[in-house]
């Protein structure tokens, strides 16, 4: 079979499973759920059109704004695939958000210079807002993930009364310190492990030098060998990136021009808004909150630094608060440990 047909075969593929739109919420059985909601839409949020998916099996549900991770890496493509019938969309309205300049938020002529944080916490409220008007709620939920985790308690801090609480995955806190605590435990445990080639990669970066991490390191060395290592998105046997790729390629709620956006955005994203998480410790910035702050992170997680999220918890002040360790999960216990997942956000949903 020639090179051109196996191309073909894979556009017909991926032009089959991108309709641009989802599936429908079904049950266990396989039957579409009555009165659910399974939709991708559009709203102009900060002078610009933004896409969102919304899921739930109860309009009436409390609402869940969800924050991805990356920055730039919208989640529900890669991690729909993982989850089980005891989802969270059964108890909650959750709204998947494409941030600007990710995913379907992405155009090419957007402005690197709009992407700041200031901006992106003023999206966030904006988005917010769409969402009390629609479910005519008073208050939603705001949670969280990776970078998400960073923005969500930027967000939650300028702008407490419209949130019913902040939930953090993958806790950012600081991450410059977490990003030299990862690369120590590499190279140790390379050196351990007499693994050569990972040994030579992070020898070839000097933690120590005024641009780590670079981003040559976090698109390298660092995202390659912290999935090797089962430390870094996920620490399962059955995690594999190319598996996350495959998983986002055939995922109908895109557009084929929306999944080659994705690519373009996520790089786009990473280059105009890293350095934000890089120059912040938010043991420093933000400790005090006015809304309960609830962490969910899993223990062997290296990409954000589980000890050092520890520690920041201990440091937050907030009317509530609550730290869930996932004992079988690295960077994402959402996807890694999904029904527990949902049982720690249903007691927290009981205090609030």
């Amino acid at each position: 079979m020639s090179i051109l047909t196996l191309a073909l075969i894979g556009f017909i593929v991926l032009f089959i499973n991108s309709p641009g739109k989802l599936d429908p919420l079904k049950d266990k059985d396989g039957n579409v759920i009555a009165g659910s909601i399974a939709e991708k839409n559009f709203t102009e949020i900060g002078g610009m059109q933004q896409g969102f998916f919304i899921r739930t099996e109860n309009p009436d549900n409390p609402v869940i704004l969800f924050l991805h991770g990356g920055p730039g890496s919208p989640e529900l493509p890669m991690f729909y695939p993982f989850e089980t019938p005891e989802r969270l969309e059964k108890y909650f309205t959750v709204c998947y958000w494409d941030q600007r300049g990710a995913g379907m938020s992405y155009k090419s002529s957007l402005d690197p210079n709009t992407m700041t944080l200031e901006q992106m916490v003023e999206d966030t409220r904006q988005m917010t807002d769409y969402l009390k008007r629609r479910f005519n709620k008073e208050q939603i939920y705001l949670m969280g993930h990776s970078w998400g985790s960073f923005l969500g308690v930027k967000t939650v801090q300028k702008y407490p009364d419209n949130y019913l609480a902040f939930i953090g995955v993958g806790q950012v806190s600081h991450q410059m310190e977490s990003e030299r605590i990862a690369y120590n435990y590499m190279l140790q445990h390379a050196t351990e492990i007499n693994d050569k080639g990972a040994i030579k990669k992070l020898q070839s970066f000097d933690v120590n030098a005024p641009d780590f991490p670079s981003l040559k390191y976090l698109l390298s060395a660092r995202s390659l060998l912290m999935n090797k290592y089962k430390i870094g998105i996920m620490h399962t046997d059955k995690f594999s990136v190319i598996g996350l790729i495959k998983n986002m390629l055939t995922f109908k709620g895109y557009t084929v021009s929306e999944k080659l956006r994705y690519f373009r955005g996520s790089l786009f994203s990473l280059k105009n808004v890293w350095h934000y998480v890089e120059d912040d410790n938010l043991n420093e910035s933000t400790i005090n909150f006015e809304v309960p702050v609830y962490i969910t992170h899993g223990k062997y997680d290296y990409q954000v630094s589980y000890t050092l999220s520890c520690k920041y918890f201990d440091k937050i002040e907030a009317p509530d608060k609550a730290f869930y360790t996932f004992e079988n999960s690295a960077h994402s216990p959402n996807a890694e440990e999904p029904e527990r997942f949902v049982s720690v956000v249903r007691q927290i949903d009981s205090k609030n």
